[in-house]
């Protein structure tokens, strides 16, 4: 997370940004957790501010941020509506999302806003959406509120009028955060949810299939 690069057996980080494996989980599936994991922190805490009690929508939670940005706002007590495909959206539920909707079952954007039913008072957009979805879910959050989105090539709008703001995370390495990352996942509290599992000789082929949007989840390359 230093900088760009590809895959290689070696890489090179500067020591600060490093933490501790957790040691209760397989060491390649550990892998799966920096990115990831910091993404849905700094989206939802710092980005977001995130507090107990509020309403919080993730659209994109059957993915690889999502279902740990679901279980990040669980545990800070959140009521969460999970937003997934189907294939995802038994993984939203064991995460802890108190409402999963089915985005394949939503006929245009709009219907979303009922089958979410009231404002939110945060929106993570954490998948890449038409820009006529980002300004449903700018629609969702109550008036005060905050629209995250990690698409940053796309920019979160914002509604000054209502006071709520749009802003886009561009996740950075963190080692206290990750390291209170890796003692949630090492005292049960959170949990490295694993797509697939394949080997180096396959990664052209899992190119071209997510490219073609036919991944879901975390896939750990061994």
């Amino acid at each position: 997370m230093a900088a760009p690069g590809a895959s290689a057996e070696l890489a090179l980080a500067p020591a600060e940004a490093l933490v501790a494996a957790p040691s209760t989980v397989d060491l390649a599936d550990a892998a799966a957790l920096p990115l990831t994991g910091l993404t849905a922190w700094q989206a939802l805490f710092e980005r977001g501010g995130l507090r107990t009690g509020q309403r919080v929508l993730v659209n994109g939670a059957g993915g690889a941020v999502g279902l740990f940005a679901v279980q990040l706002a669980v545990a800070a007590g959140a009521h969460v509506i999970g937003v997934a495909g189907p294939r995802s959206a038994e993984r939203v539920r064991g995460a802890g999302a108190h409402v999963v909707v089915d985005r394949s079952s939503l006929g245009a954007p709009e219907e979303l806003a009922a089958a979410v039913g009231g404002p939110v008072d945060l929106a993570l957009n954490l998948a890449p959406v038409e820009p006529e979805l980002l300004t449903v879910l700018l629609g969702l959050v109550g008036d005060g509120g905050r629209l995250v989105n990690t698409t940053v090539w796309m920019p979160a709008p914002s509604d000054e009028a209502r006071g709520v703001r749009g802003v886009d995370v561009f996740v950075r390495s963190d080692a206290g955060q990750l390291a209170e990352l890796v003692r949630r996942v090492d005292a049960g509290e959170l949990r490295i949810t694993v797509g697939e599992r394949i080997q180096l000789a396959g990664l052209p082929a899992l190119h071209a299939r997510a490219a073609a949007g036919e991944v879901s989840g975390k896939v750990v390359v061994v």
